[in-house]
């Protein structure tokens, strides 16, 4: 670009182009006073240009644009932003996004492509045994497809026009002045287009949309969940969301959410289960049937006098989730054993003698004195606290008053 003479917007205030920035505040305000709409309301276009060419001049950034390159500076370097296409088709000619091929405009980004739309997001419900053996799956959805009828154009050929009270838009800008040098822009969605920039007669529409371009379809998505699919994972189907014109279709979006199994719990690629024995089968060996999550009978032995203990945990190698895109390795099976002690009295005291005999002797402690007291054991009730009232008002007496331990702030343990 040449270097170039352009003073219109300093002709609009009134200054010249080594005017100061107090020059060009001082100078605004007498004609924002003039022309403000509230006292003159058939000034609203020109209260606009004031506006305009003030918040150019006193941008530092905007002003050396202008001073330099003049109206084709702004206009390549994006000066005065979206909403000041108006503005500059009434000092300049010819609309600011006009001039620069379309950007910002409805249905178009800003390197002239399609406007990309939303993505339509759905979780799909699956059981663990889902994620263990793949599953395919159909799944019906409604959505938004460019009417045949009219070739998603609304109406027949023509009879498109484009919406005059936002000049193809889409949405209408309000400029107020809140205070001198300080201006509010505020834009809205057009309501004669709603927002789509364009209008069809309503003779001319097309029967088939009644002018929306698009009509309802039901969509059948043939979902395949791999094995070894997580919870929270996404499948993606691309482009087959809803259409419109001028627009790219985003994406449908399945987000896998795993329901809760009855007896198996997945962390990563292993599975958990727990699984009860009695104390014979802990102490004298067992063998027991695990149904996987594939229906498989899996047969777990376990050699007597190896003794299980309660909350023990044994791992099965390669009995765990199959790894996702890999199958054929699996993680490992971890189970946790619950013993089962038999109920009071269900032996007579002649066979626990007799068992007493078989099990490791006991241990005895030679160090029990003769004025040893004697205490009993009860069942322990959770919901009773084992600090008595009067216990505790006994040793309050003298505590609060030393600052020692058994304030208010401190709680008694439970058994």
């Amino acid at each position: 670009m040449a270097n170039v003479v352009d003073t219109k917007l300093y002709d609009i205030l009134g200054v010249s182009p080594s005017s100061s920035e107090n020059e060009l505040k001082k100078a605004y305000r007498k004609l924002a006073k003039e022309y403000h709409p509230d006292k003159n309301p058939n000034a609203g276009d020109k209260f606009k240009e004031i506006s305009f060419a003030y918040e150019v001049l006193t941008d530092p950034e905007k002003k050396e644009l202008y001073d330099r390159y003049g109206e084709q500076g702004l206009r390549e370097g994006g000066g005065g932003g979206a909403g000041m296409e108006d503005i500059f088709s009434h000092i300049f000619g010819g609309g600011l996004f006009g001039f620069m091929g379309g950007q910002g405009g409805p249905g178009r980004s800003r390197n002239g492509g399609k406007r990309r739309g939303e993505d339509m997001v759905h979780p799909l419900r699956v059981s663990l045994e889902d994620l263990y053996n793949g599953k395919t799956t159909k799944l019906q959805l409604s959505k938004n497809v460019l009417c045949a009828a009219c070739a998603g154009q609304g109406g027949k050929p023509g009879a498109v026009q484009k919406c005059t009270a936002c000049r193809g838009r889409g949405v209408r800008v309000i400029i107020r002045q809140l205070a001198p040098g300080m201006v509010q822009q505020m834009q809205s969605v057009c309501s004669d287009c709603n927002g789509e920039g364009e209008v069809i007669n309503e003779k001319d529409r097309c029967r088939e949309c009644e002018g929306k371009r698009v009509v309802k379809e039901v969509k059948m998505l043939e979902v395949h969940v791999d094995k070894g699919m997580r919870h929270g994972q996404k499948i993606t189907f691309s482009g087959e969301a809803d259409q419109a014109p001028s627009t790219e279709p985003g994406d449908i979006v399945l987000i896998l959410q795993e329901t809760d199994h009855e007896d198996y719990r997945r962390d990563g690629n292993d599975l958990y289960v727990t699984r009860r024995i009695g104390l014979v089968e802990a102490l004298c060996g067992f063998q027991i049937k695990l149904v996987h999550l594939d229906s498989r009978q899996i047969l777990i032995k376990h050699a007597a006098g190896s003794v299980i203990e309660p909350g023990c945990v044994k791992v099965v190698k390669g009995e765990g989730m199959p790894h996702y895109r890999n199958p054929f390795e699996k993680g490992d099976l971890f189970i946790k054993f619950d013993v089962q002690f038999p109920e009071n009295g269900w032996i007579s005291p002649e066979k626990l003698m007799e068992l007493e005999d078989l099990l490791p002797e006991r241990e005895k402690d030679e160090n029990i004195t003769a004025d040893a007291e004697e205490a009993d054991l009860e069942d322990y009730d959770p919901g009773q606290s084992s600090c008595g009232g009067h216990r505790r008002e006994a040793y309050n007496d003298s505590s609060d008053e030393e600052g020692g331990p058994h304030g208010p702030g401190v709680q008694c343990a439970h058994q």
